[in-house]
């Protein structure tokens, strides 16, 4: 009986907490048409304080929507253009010698913001994106002999194009296991585009947004977000789904034991926990259901299994694998 009164004690807490995701929702909708996919995937890793990979093709608004999100949450915002020729310093900061006062000083760069946007983050070469690792992972920066803490909430969202590779640097396997979510953009509906058209194919002002939400709505959710109830057996199916991509065959999924090279890390399934939370939340829901994590398993797999030459050779991508131990999984 005690356990009922919790939840609904939860319930209502959860309730209260999450009703800014709505006004977060109605205000994006006022510059960005549809990519409610993209939405809530951003305010999970939010939320769940995990960094986000995007992949599309140009203009998709992906930077629209980073920079409206900031302006709506009011937090300080800084896009990076990652170019071949970025320097760690460029990203990070560097130190500055003062004439004047005989002494350097540090002059802070651009990673010193709530959210970052790296864009074309596969266009730096590896020093750079070490730099970011260190930030990404740390949640601080080195510059000199002091160590500086990156502010709270520090969100690092970085794109890739995927048609253009030529002259790119791909990103090392450990540092994409760093990002909580990697997320494939698609293009508009008709009906999408038809209205992005007409609210687009205009000079002048843009509509401007206004701030809904503070800073510390997000790190209290996150709070809140903690106390949100994982059955055992929600608990178990995440860690199913995990180890099946490592050991197919003990899931009876025998076709795909020459197609996975590497299966996901335990950071998955902590992320995947996570992830379901977050979405729960967003539901304006206490517990997790098999459902919540359904829907971020492919966000979150997806750059974490690497699949052998034979299944690239047969066209078979991560996304086929990851549906398939979807399908072959038992659901609690």
């Amino acid at each position: 009986m005690s356990t009922s009164v919790d939840m609904q004690a939860l319930g209502e807490k959860i309730e209260k907490h999450s009703a800014f995701i709505d006004d977060i929702y109605s205000e994006l909708n006022k510059v960005i048409v549809g990519q409610r996919y993209m939405i809530d995937r951003l305010l999970i890793g939010l939320l769940a304080d995990g960094h986000v990979l995007l992949e599309g093709v140009p203009g998709l608004a992906k930077t629209l929507t980073v920079s409206s999100l900031a302006t709506v949450i009011n937090t300080k915002f800084q896009r990076i253009q990652f170019t071949p020729d970025l320097l760690p310093a460029d990203l990070i900061g560097t130190l500055i010698y003062n004439q004047k006062e005989m002494k350097f000083t540090v002059k802070k760069g651009p990673i010193f913001s709530n959210i970052v946007l790296a864009d074309e983050i596969n266009r730096s070469p590896a020093k750079v994106q070490s730099a970011l690792l260190e930030a990404m992972q740390e949640r601080q920066v080195t510059i000199g002999e002091e160590t500086f803490k990156l502010e709270v909430p520090f969100l690092v969202l970085a794109t890739q194009n995927p048609v253009e590779q030529e002259g790119t640097y791909t990103l090392p396997e450990a540092q994409v296991d760093r990002f909580m979510l990697k997320l494939k953009i698609g293009y508009p509906s008709k009906s999408e585009e038809l209205e992005i058209m007409r609210r687009m194919a205009k000079t002048g002002e843009k509509e401007e947004l206004k701030h809904v939400v503070t800073p510390e709505h997000i790190l209290n959710a996150r709070e809140v977000i903690n106390e949100i109830y994982v059955d055992e057996k929600v608990e178990r199916y995440i860690v199913d789904l995990i180890f099946a991509t490592r050991d197919p065959d003990d899931y009876n999924i025998t076709e795909l034991e020459d197609l996975i090279s590497f299966g996901a890390s335990p950071r998955a399934s902590i992320n995947m926990n996570l992830a379901a939370r977050a979405h729960a939340f967003m539901q304006h829901r206490a517990y997790v259901t098999p459902e919540d994590v359904r829907t971020v398993t492919l966000d979150i797999l997806r750059h974490r299994i690497i699949p052998t030459f034979e299944a690239e050779a047969e066209n078979i991508t991560t996304e086929d694998i990851i549906k398939k131990i979807l399908s072959n999984v038992q659901v609690p």
